[in-house]
């Protein structure tokens, strides 16, 4: 035998399960602390797309124990659909098996790796096995049963399988879900407190789902509890399901559409274009066509490789509709707020949801929130959350996308703290920025940072510029609020003693001060207040606009509220006319000098914490201190996309895609975003 001939007869077939067994650090098993952090992810995970899926608010609850050396015992349960008792052999047991993997919408997984990664670990390091415990609704019993990983065949090994009757599975679960999945193992982890722990993935995945309910325990080697989180539900609204679209033109690829020709059922290649792909009328198959000079007779799997690239080329020459966006599912600006609420202590939230857009075919939404004051510590960086279809995104922060775009932005125009205007700023602040795309690029198998992408980093920065629009006016309020405030107060103190004792030296009546103040502020003020009244369940919003000046002073002041379907502007007595969607505008009669005018009014079907802060614009001549002048050009447009909104909606699900996108530097001044044809649908206020 020579050389080649027994080089050749080495070579042998490697399975998927073999591989992943020796290179654990691709599904991120590499340390024992991030063991137990990737174990609770993908349980977490998967239990929340089960619920979602069945339509079932989460509950879900995680239990840690030390154990004798360096092992942690995981206990995971949720209150989901459960497994069928068939099922959980391929579910827990075999790689590369799943549900989503050719599924084109938003989905947390989709390879059908990580559940079975933790299998193979808990085995591969401790030698146990993984028990699961499933109930589903239709049984009266449920099914327990002992899993192990035959690697070599990629298949599951099943040891002690039994049903248990319902008390017992209320006894092993903790919960009174008549349904759910709890599962058991045992593997070689360290648990630890900090930034890159089970509580704080625990505490960020809460943010992006206020729809759960998560609570975490874990407990020492005497039976001490170590650490425990509690993050209760904020809402009762599930995420609108998703709906899977067909692949787009744009998001091709020469292998990938190759594969499509030969594996069709269609006759021919305008019936394939047609009914293989989204947004291909019959007039765009035979624009595509002509312009790649195929007959439309011609058989799929007959094509050259010429054929393909003259198709390729094609599909980027014609204008092909941008795909729907029902495949994407955004957490939306109210439930961010809710869901930094429940986790942050802040005084002030802005939130920005981003019109969806496409990015080589793939449809994709940005959405940022940012947080400030409260509790949150001012010497040290801003916390940055970073997730990607509702998963946080712990580590490999610097080379993510998403971190870069937060870089990319000079905060310290809107009021943090940030060495040479580049780099994570400084601050009492918190940013988080979730990307929701059908197709997530990330940097590595273990998806903890998300890749570059031009498109992406452009929606992120627009989003961005907005949120720090809100915060710079917001610092601008309180700080007007604080400087006039502060000179109210010691005028009020010293001209009162002053007038006292003058006119008691000189026996006579104090006189009438307010023309003497009025003289010495020579401002407008203007206060807000937004109250919870518990009892009514009302959020009651007052408005005070002070007059200051030596002369009456006449204003429309106009309040942006959170107006939407089942919330309503009541005990309203000024009446006043809406302007656009969420604001609000009154005619203030003239205010005479040393004057106070003051509108009040209520919202309901609201919670509470949901409208913290009303944001007050005016028109009249003068400035307003805490208060800002509306835009009216920027008002007039939103009325104009307002009033049109069906049409503009339509539009936006059905625009062509641009490849061209207007880049935005660092340096150019963030007020030209208020000019883009996607604002009236963001979440921020505008002006």
């Amino acid at each position: 035998m020579d050389k080649a001939q027994r080089i050749a007869s080495k070579q042998k077939q490697i399975s998927i399960s073999e591989f992943f067994e020796k290179n654990k650090h691709f599904l991120g098993f590499d340390t024992h602390q991030r063991a137990i952090i990737t174990a609770v992810k993908e349980s977490v995970d998967n239990s929340l797309d089960a619920c979602e899926e069945g339509r079932i608010l989460p509950e879900i609850h995680v239990d840690i124990k030390r154990l004798a050396g360096d092992r942690l015992e995981l206990i995971t349960q949720d209150n989901g659909p459960g497994i069928p008792r068939d099922s959980i052999a391929n579910v827990f047991g075999k790689f590369l098996l799943g549900s989503r993997f050719h599924a084109i919408r938003q989905t947390r997984g989709q390879q059908g790796i990580g559940i079975t990664g933790v299998v193979m670990y808990a085995q591969l390091t401790t030698g146990s096995t993984t028990t699961v415990l499933s109930k589903i609704e239709t049984e009266s019993t449920a099914v327990k049963v002992d899993l192990a990983l035959d690697t070599k065949n990629n298949r599951a090994l099943r040891y002690n399988e039994d049903r248990i009757p319902l008390e017992e599975w209320f006894g092993e679960s903790g919960m009174e879900s008549v349904h759910g999945l709890r599962i058991r193992t045992v593997m070689a982890a360290k648990y630890q407190r900090g930034k890159q722990s089970v509580h704080q993935y625990l505490r960020m995945t809460s943010i992006v789902n206020p729809h759960a309910t998560i609570r975490l325990r874990v407990i020492g080697k005497n039976g001490e509890i170590i650490d425990k989180g509690d993050w209760t539900r904020t809402t009762k609204k599930l995420p609108r399901p998703v709906v899977e679209i067909r692949p787009h033109p744009h998001g091709m690829q020469f292998g990938t559409l190759q594969r499509m020709l030969k594996n069709t059922k269609e006759r021919n290649v305008k019936s394939f274009l047609r009914k293989e792909f989204e947004k291909v009328s019959p007039l765009v198959s035979k624009k595509i066509l002509e312009h790649a000079e195929i007959d439309e007779k011609r058989r799929p799997s007959g094509l050259s490789v010429e054929g393909i690239q003259n198709l390729l080329t094609a599909f980027m020459a014609v204008k092909i509709q941008a795909p729907p966006t029902d495949c994407l599912s955004p957490i939306e600006d109210l439930l961010i707020k809710k869901g930094l609420e429940k986790a942050i202590d802040s005084r002030y939230a802005a939130t920005v949801t981003r019109a969806p857009t496409v990015s080589q075919g793939n449809p994709f939404q940005i959405e940022v929130g940012l947080v400030f004051g409260g509790d949150l510590p001012s010497d040290g960086s801003v916390e940055v959350l970073r997730f990607a279809n509702r998963v946080p995104l712990m580590y490999q922060q610097g080379g993510c996308l998403l971190t870069k775009g937060i870089e990319s932005i000079d905060w310290r125009r809107y009021g943090l703290e940030q060495t040479g205007g580049k780099g994570v700023p400084k601050g009492p602040a918190a940013i988080l920025v979730h990307l929701a795309s059908t197709n997530v690029q990330f940097t590595s198998e273990a998806k903890e940072a998300v890749s570059e992408n031009e498109e992406v980093l452009d929606e992120l920065r627009r989003a961005l510029f907005e949120v720090g629009r809100g915060l710079q006016g917001h610092r601008k309020r309180i700080g007007q609020r604080e400087k006039s405030r502060e000179k109210f107060d010691l005028i009020n103190k010293i001209l009162p003693e002053i007038a006292s004792k003058s006119s008691s030296m000189l026996g006579r009546n104090v006189p009438d001060l307010s023309p003497i103040i009025t003289k010495i502020m020579n401002a407008v003020f203007c206060e807000e207040e937004v109250k919870w009244i518990t009892k009514e369940k009302l959020a009651r919003c007052s408005i005070k606009i002070y007059n200051y000046t030596a002369r009456a002073r006449a204003y429309t002041i106009i309040v942006k509220w959170p107006e939407r379907e089942g919330v309503a502007l009541i005990e309203n007595e000024r009446g006043g006319r809406k302007e656009t969607l969420g604001l609000w505008a009154w005619r203030l009669d003239a205010i005479d000098p040393g004057g106070m005018t003051e509108i009040s009014f209520a919202v309901s079907g609201l919670s509470q914490g949901d409208w913290k802060e009303a944001e007050v614009f005016f028109r009249g001549n003068g400035e307003i201190i805490g208060s800002e002048r509306i835009d009216e050009s920027l008002l007039e447009e939103i009325r104009k996309q307002e009033g049109l909104k069906g049409v503009v909606e339509e539009f936006v699900e059905q625009a062509p895609i641009q490849h061209s996108v207007d880049a935005e530097g660092p340096e150019r001044d963030p007020s030209v975003e208020r000019n883009s044809d996607k604002d009236w649908k963001s979440g921020n206020t505008l002006f």
